[in-house]
């Protein structure tokens, strides 16, 4: 039987339910027990997670046979008004993987992202790619603007290589590593830490007492393990296989353009009467470019800040940012944008901070922590070492509290069960938050796409990223927080795609984030 799964809400894939794998690596992962209720959602969620199996292993074959965005081709479907297009309906694609032969292919699982644009107007949209498990696939794009709209599709990765790296997650768990310095007097000591660490030496436990968050870091051989004073960001061992790294080639199959077998593109009218739907999808995009700016198709309308409506938006607010280096580009925004915002010296680290900026004339405060380890960031005290769900519990929280919270791109190469016990933790802390202050607004950040060198899909791979955008989302949905779509607005715009996405995505999410903070007044 073939199930509909949801991939993110960009991508909607049809998927027999095949086994997502080990969980994680028992035989050197120690976990605190979960309960009934988080072990089922963690078991169900896995479930969802899971890709479309490659029929034969990639070292049984060889890059001929894998998937090639050169012999592959997409072919813009007839519309349902007599060939014409109109703004309200929808455009649908069929796409054909073949091999480097120019053979079809005849199982799925690959990685496609699809793009519909008008570079003269500054608009696009995310398209929805639907997987029917034989080599062929669709895309369906809502249209939303007249005029020219072009199509896009990008082979992000062959089948054959999200096999290998969902086998390094299996299999490799430990390959980005950590390091700590541990100090007494004169005496230190550094030695290895990580989630989960190969018992072959005495371990330190320093997972965290509240939100039960695992670290460890191989115990210093003349140091107490209370001595660690410090925590140093990744390392990587590099662990493919003979001739794995051939699926890995940047401008030969992987982030490649598929071309179209005619036209890509269509002529979109004006809205007429009896919108046309494609029954192959059940949702649309979160949203789409026009003239440069983001519009919401639900929820609320994204209006624009200047510099003095930024501030008069957060006058009296306390705006708290938890997370990662793309949160931190939000909090760098605002501390660049307002003049009056000073940023205090706190001596911290410049990737970790933490961070606190104040107007005081206008009694407006931003402040931005790190999330806990894994953490890639260089050299942070562990004194200055905090988990999300922490944080939120030591907040009071009310109408002029506003939280934000990103947190996925240092959990890629890690069991996704670590990942859902994270969010859990999180999302405990948010009910607990909201229960008792139900007035503070909570805006989540998705995770969004980057540029891929071998060493970024190794350990950071957008198919990574996808996977947990998927598990965020459905971790928070049905709670009275708010979601800023970085994945479709990082896609459906025509900047290249980055870990920190360039200056004019980031202003059209600043805009986005004060408009759920000053919602547009009616009339």
């Amino acid at each position: 039987m073939i199930e509909r799964l949801t991939m993110s809400k960009q991508l909607f894939i049809f998927a027999p339910r095949v086994s997502s794998g080990p969980a994680m690596n028992r035989s050197f992962c120690t976990f605190q027990p979960l309960s009934p209720q988080d072990a089922l959602e963690e078991r169900l969620i896995l479930d969802s997670t899971a890709w479309p199996e490659t029929p034969l292993l990639p070292a049984l074959i060889s890059l001929e046979q894998t998937s090639d965005p050169a012999h592959s081709t997409f072919t813009i479907l007839p519309g349902r008004r007599g060939g014409q297009w109109h703004v309200g309906d929808q455009l649908e694609v069929m796409i054909q993987t073949c091999d480097f032969q120019g053979r079809p292919k005849k199982s799925g699982g690959d990685f496609l992202l699809a793009r519909l644009h008008n570079r003269t107007l500054e608009a696009g949209v995310a398209g929805q790619v639907v997987d029917h498990l034989n080599g062929s696939y669709s895309a369906v794009f809502s249209l939303l603007w007249e005029g020219d709209a072009q199509v896009e599709v990008t082979l992000v990765h062959p089948s054959e290589a999200i096999s290998v790296l969902d086998r390094l997650t299996r299999e490799q768990p430990d390959r980005i590593y950590f390091r700590s310095l541990f100090r007494s007097g004169s005496l230190s000591e550094t030695t290895i830490c990580n989630v989960c660490l190969r018992p072959t030496e005495p371990l330190c436990n320093h997972t965290d007492l509240r939100t039960g968050d695992p670290w460890f870091c191989y115990k210093p051989k003349n140091l107490s393990c209370d001595a660690r004073i410090n925590h140093v960001g990744g390392e990587y061992k590099q662990n493919l296989k003979a001739k794995e790294e051939k699926l890995f080639q940047s401008g030969v199959n992987m982030k490649v353009s598929i071309r179209a077998s005619g036209p890509s593109n269509v002529t979109v009218l004006p809205k007429k009467g009896g919108t046309v739907k494609s029954s192959t999808v059940t949702s649309g995009p979160s949203g789409y470019y026009y003239q440069g700016l983001w519009r919401a198709l639900s929820g609320i309308t994204v209006r624009q800040f200047n510099e003095s409506a930024i501030t008069e938006c957060l006058k009296g607010k306390a705006v708290h940012m938890y997370g990662d280096s793309t949160v931190r580009q939000w909090f760098e925004f605002l501390n660049a944008a307002l003049p009056d915002l000073k940023e205090f010296d706190l001596h911290s680290s410049k990737q970790g901070g933490p961070f606190m900026a104040l107007d005081y004339a206008n009694n407006i405060l931003v402040t931005f922590r790190c999330h806990g380890p894994p953490l890639r960031f260089s050299n942070i005290p562990t004194r200055e070492l905090c988990y999300i769900a922490n944080e939120l519990d030591g907040l009071v929280g009310d109408s002029n509290t506003v939280v934000v919270i990103g947190i996925w791109s240092h959990f890629s190469t890690f069991p996704m069960a670590i990942y859902i016990r994270r969010l859990q933790s999180i999302r405990r802390a948010v009910v607990r938050l909201l229960d008792r202050a139900p007035g503070t607004l909570v805006v989540i950040r998705t995770a969004n796409p980057k540029a891929l060198t071998l060493y970024e899909t190794i350990t950071n791979s957008d198919w990574f990223s996808l996977q947990r955008d998927k598990v965020l989302r459905a971790m928070f949905k049905g709670l009275n927080v708010h979601l800023i779509d970085a994945w479709e607005m990082s896609l459906a715009h025509y900047l290249p795609h980055n870990l920190h996405p360039q200056p004019p995505i980031i202003t059209n999410m600043i805009n986005h984030i004060l408009s759920y903070i000053c919602p547009q007044k009616d009339g």
